[in-house]
């Protein structure tokens, strides 16, 4: 006589180990090493804070061109890529509202991050444009424009939270890069155009100071070897810009002050600003510290109520490991 046959107790099933973390190249680890979405918030309340400032004040020669003749418009490559038309004064105008409008709206973080801060990027980039289609080109708003088009790309960020993100990471390093791009390139064209060693050797700060120096800075103009060592100074500083990529802590805090000053003490002597540009040394910083200083209304302000991440945003991730997680 045979036993029954009883069913088998199923064996419980284990869980899968956890994937490894992905393993990156050094130049992927820098890339793409993950930033708080917190400092994308700040940067935005920077960049999109500072669009009126910067369309009614620095480039507001977009609204004076949309008077003038309309074959004096010679319009740069990018617009005649683009088949910018002239520019009206309509045009002009609505271009201006809806820029504004939408950079503001961008900068909460809030309402269509995405949608509201392209239109921003491309509204400005039209601006900037048609401003520097009457022979004068300025270098000093590529960080700006750069910074316009990636911010962005992260989606909702709040200046609250702190949570590693890579799109974070790319959209910050692009904006560094466009920032010491624009030194480096910078020296790059003194020394291409103006020749080396002879344009440190000139008399560039020299005119600059007699064309257009302040009352302080004019005092230097009988000081020629003062102004050479100046532009030799100049120079270097601007070549050896990317030490900025790859510093860190207090080295890197102490560069930024120093091309800070740098900004300052040229507006001091010439009345030369580079605003545009020198707000986005703000990328190199810890921004999200800021945050803890704020009083508690002014960061209920400025962070939306929930905490979790809206449908469709990408979820965040931690800083990436070197060693396989464990089971």
């Amino acid at each position: 006589m045979t036993a029954a046959a009883t069913p088998e107790t199923p064996r419980p099933v284990s869980a899968p180990p956890p994937a490894a973390a992905p393993r990156r190249t050094p130049w992927g680890r820098w890339w793409y090493g993950p930033v708080p979405r917190a400092r994308i918030a700040w940067l935005r309340i920077i960049g999109y804070g500072f669009l009126p400032f910067d369309m009614l004040l620095l480039t507001s020669s977009s609204m004076a061109h949309a008077r003038l003749p309309a074959d004096l418009y010679q319009p740069v490559r990018l617009a005649r890529w683009l088949h910018l038309p002239a520019p009206t004064p309509g045009a002009m105008y609505t271009l201006l509202v809806v820029t504004v409008a939408a950079g503001l709206v961008a900068a909460t973080g809030r309402v269509l991050p995405r949608l509201t801060g392209y239109a921003a990027a491309c509204g400005y980039l039209w601006w900037v444009t048609i401003s520097m289609s009457y022979g004068k080109v300025d270098h000093d708003h590529l960080a700006l424009i750069i910074a316009l088009f990636v911010l962005p790309s992260v989606g909702r960020a709040r200046v609250d939270d702190e949570r590693g993100c890579e799109a974070s990471a790319w959209s910050v390093r692009c904006i560094q890069v466009s920032v010491v791009a624009a030194y480096f390139l910078s020296a790059w064209a003194k020394v291409r155009i103006g020749g080396f060693p002879a344009w440190p050797n000139g008399a560039t700060v020299q005119w600059a100071l007699a064309r257009r120096g302040t009352p302080f800075g004019r005092m230097f103009i009988g000081y020629p070897l003062v102004l050479k060592i100046s532009q030799w100074f100049m120079l270097l500083a601007e070549a050896t810009s990317p030490a900025l990529l790859f510093l860190r802590g207090r080295p890197l805090y102490a560069l930024v002050l120093f091309f800070a000053g740098f900004h300052a003490v040229t507006y001091a002597l010439m009345t030369i600003h580079f605003l545009p540009h020198a707000i986005w040394l703000a990328a190199f910083l810890p921004l999200e510290r800021l945050t803890g200083l704020l009083p508690g209304r002014v960061r209920a302000l400025l962070a939306p109520a929930s905490g979790r991440p809206a449908s469709g945003e990408p979820v965040p991730v931690g800083p990436v490991s070197e060693e396989p997680a464990k089971g």
